[in-house]
């Protein structure tokens, strides 16, 4: 089996290939522009890469553009598509809107032509939980509920879902559309939350908490390490239903607060902190999201590491590997 995973140089996109190296016999065809996301070095890490490199083969191209007939051929033969490849950050995406509209609504648009054309056999779309935007009062979403975008970013990612379904829907092509909460992990960009909490408190610098006006509450979320959504995509490859869409959760709800203590707790350090008003420091930015976890669950798949294992883990390691963090 060949899989062409796009954006498989970013955080979440070479745990999934270090995944399908380790547990298939597949091939894989990375598809990455290398840009602010994308780290060959992540890929040079991946366990017994040395022994596996002969099995994957790099394409580089900007999805902005189509797949042209040229650069078809240089990929060769695809059964699988895992459309990993997005523009992520929020703040980001607030400040140039149009960028995230190309790299992920025109972006996804080439990449279903290009599965069309060449008739691929299965095509996982990766999504996000906050297209259903913010979760009040102990609200948690399901698959089909209706989407509230709070920001450029997960807007963009709900019109690329819509148009997946919208490619099932007319082509009948064999889409199966995923939505995956908070991600962390080894090798993970140094500026998102957990790695920057780990380096904050190694340096014994203060901690900034997303709060509630009042500063009371910190936001929270349901994190999951990437190797478990890995893990849970290749459960999906194989029992999910095309047209459908499936939530990948981490087990238990955790807020920021309180993530941030164990990552003090496990480098028996103390915890510098300031609770701030989220609306008043991060537009765009919501207190809570929640998506269920059960319809995967009731399938059969759960997380196979834990919260706490997996996030002792990613803090020890990334501190033994301080290339990881920012200076």
């Amino acid at each position: 089996m060949n899989v062409l995973l796009t954006g498989g140089a970013g955080f979440i996109g070479h745990h999934m290939a270090e995944h399908l190296l380790r547990n298939t016999d597949c091939n894989i065809i990375f598809l990455d522009r290398l840009d602010f996301s994308g780290n060959l070095n992540r890929i040079t890490e991946i366990k017994d890469w040395e022994i596996n490199k002969k099995r994957c083969k790099w394409i580089y191209h900007d999805l902005k553009a189509p797949i042209n007939s040229q650069l078809r051929g240089q990929i060769g033969k695809v059964d699988v598509i895992i459309h990993m490849a997005a523009s992520t950050h929020v703040d980001r995406s607030i400040a140039d809107p149009m960028s995230f509209v190309m790299d992920n609504v025109v972006g996804t648009a080439n990449i279903l032509e290009y599965a069309r054309e060449i008739e691929v056999s299965k095509f996982i779309n990766f999504g996000t939980d906050e297209v259903f935007g913010p979760a009040l009062d102990g609200e948690i979403f399901k698959e089909w509920d209706r989407y509230k975008s709070g920001n450029p970013y997960s807007a963009t990612k709900a019109g690329a879902e819509e148009l997946c379904l919208a490619y099932h829907n007319t082509y009948k092509l064999p889409v199966i559309a995923v939505h995956c909460m908070n991600a962390f992990g080894h090798r993970q960009n140094p500026e998102k939350y957990v790695p920057k909490t780990i380096a904050n408190v190694r340096d014994l610098k203060e901690v900034i908490v997303h709060a509630s006006p009042d500063c009371k509450t910190a936001g929270s979320r349901f994190y999951i390490h990437a190797r478990n959504i890995a893990d849970a995509v290749l459960f999906l490859m194989d029992k999910g239903e095309y047209g459908d869409k499936y939530n990948i959760v981490g087990e238990k709800e955790v807020d920021n607060l309180t993530l941030a203590k164990m990552i003090a707790d496990f480098q028996g350090k103390p915890l510098v902190y300031k609770m701030v008003d989220f609306h008043s420091s991060r537009k765009g930015h919501d207190l809570r999201y929640a998506i269920s976890g059960e319809k995967i669950k009731d399938m059969g798949w759960e997380p196979k590491v834990s919260f706490e294992q997996s996030l002792e883990s990613v803090v020890r390691w990334t501190l033994d590997n301080p290339r990881w963090l920012l200076a």
